[in-house]
């Protein structure tokens, strides 16, 4: 397990390994918010108040709205503890040279604190908005990390790949190397979801980022992962294992009923309306843990206009088996059950219609997860 601790010379943090299951520190908490689609300074309010509360990492996610390292800068300054990643930036987006560029910039700004996250988004996102050409996503994300690894090491930049190329061939430039202070020990983390995807995370990076993760199928992902792992000459201890979910708190049964109807259509749009008619990593995601007819037929009613259908279709097992959402005794004995099946950060989600509501919602999350042994 990887975990934080505070660089000795106050600069910056240090990952470390524990894979002793008697002594291993307690699951590592993390959150992730967006710079858009809500009030920026509420958002800032937010992450300041979980540094505070003790929270050990805030992802920026980008998705389609903000960037993630414009928001991620202006943190590192409002923050004083609290690990910082990109949450994820999307390859073939921008070139690896300005992702490495900024991954240098923003671990300085933050002291070291920040982790990069990268994830080959799907065709929607990357051909639909960017105008990039979604081909070789496998490929484009090895070269990628193999680009960036040697740029923030302070290497000249020379690379022939079957995606990445640099300097450009035919052009009149000769291999450059970074200006910036080399900082090779910047953690690269991976967002990945299709099993030759996971087992080139288990190969080349320090952390997985994953989502749609039901710890009693968890073999459908840690399968590839521990093959990857095993090519590399590595074991389970060298990756940090974070998964997110939704957490909320159900006063009694009657209250949990309602929260489950209630996410029933959003895990519709994940299983339907997510990525494109033929590409849809979430439904391939939810497939491979068991659910492989609900699936089918979720994204069938969904793609022919029937919302209501189709999340009439989404079980209450699938939508309490990819959250955190019950009883304070049931979410407990939740995180339980995925610390058991490998999870070394969890990522919440906390629900709530105002900050403070969000942010009570955390800290009880937060308190069950240290109490987790």
């Amino acid at each position: 397990m990887l975990f934080g601790v505070p660089h000795p010379t106050g600069r910056g943090w240090v990952l470390l390994c524990n894979s002793d299951p008697v002594s291993r520190p307690a699951m590592r908490t993390a959150t992730t918010i967006e710079a858009s689609g809500a009030d920026w300074r509420e958002t800032v309010d937010f992450v300041r108040e979980a540094e505070a509360i003790g929270l050990d990492v805030c992802w920026v996610a980008e998705a389609w709205g903000s960037d993630a390292p414009s928001a991620l800068g202006y943190l590192a300054a409002r923050t004083e503890r609290i690990l910082l990643g990109s949450g994820v930036i999307q390859v073939g987006t921008r070139s690896p040279v300005a992702v490495a560029q900024a991954a240098l910039t923003l671990a300085d700004m933050s002291q070291g604190r920040f982790l990069l996250g990268l994830g080959p988004s799907g065709p929607q996102v990357i051909e639909g908005l960017h105008g990039v050409p979604f081909s070789k996503p496998l490929t484009r994300t090895r070269e990628t990390v193999e680009v960036i690894r040697s740029a923030m090491a302070g290497e000249k930049i020379s690379y022939d790949g079957d995606t990445v190329a640099i300097p450009l061939p035919g052009g009149a430039g000769r291999p450059m190397r970074l200006s910036s202070a080399p900082n090779p020990d910047v953690p690269i983390y991976l967002a990945t979801m299709s099993p030759r995807m996971l087992a080139l995370t288990g190969r080349v990076a320090d952390g997985w980022l994953g989502t749609s993760f039901v710890p009693e199928g968890s073999d459908a992902y840690f399968s590839h992962l521990d093959a990857g792992l095993a090519d590399a000459g590595r074991t389970r201890a060298d990756l940090d294992v974070c998964q997110g979910a939704e957490v909320a708190f159900a006063a009694d049964d009657d209250e949990l009923a309602a929260m489950v109807a209630e996410r029933r259509k959003g895990l519709a749009f994940s299983l339907g309306g997510m990525g494109t008619a033929s590409t849809n990593f979430y439904h391939d995601a939810y497939s491979r843990q068991g659910w492989s007819e609900v699936a089918d037929a979720v994204r069938e009613r969904w793609q022919a206009g029937d919302r209501d259908g189709a999340a009439s279709l989404v079980t209450d097992e699938m939508v309490l088996g990819t959250t955190l959402i019950g009883t304070e005794e049931r979410v407990a004995a939740r995180l339980r059950t995925w610390r058991d099946a490998g999870v070394d950060t969890v990522r919440l989600y906390p629900a709530g219609d105002t900050l403070d509501a969000r942010l009570e919602t955390l800290a009880r999350a937060v308190d069950l997860v240290r109490a987790v042994h």
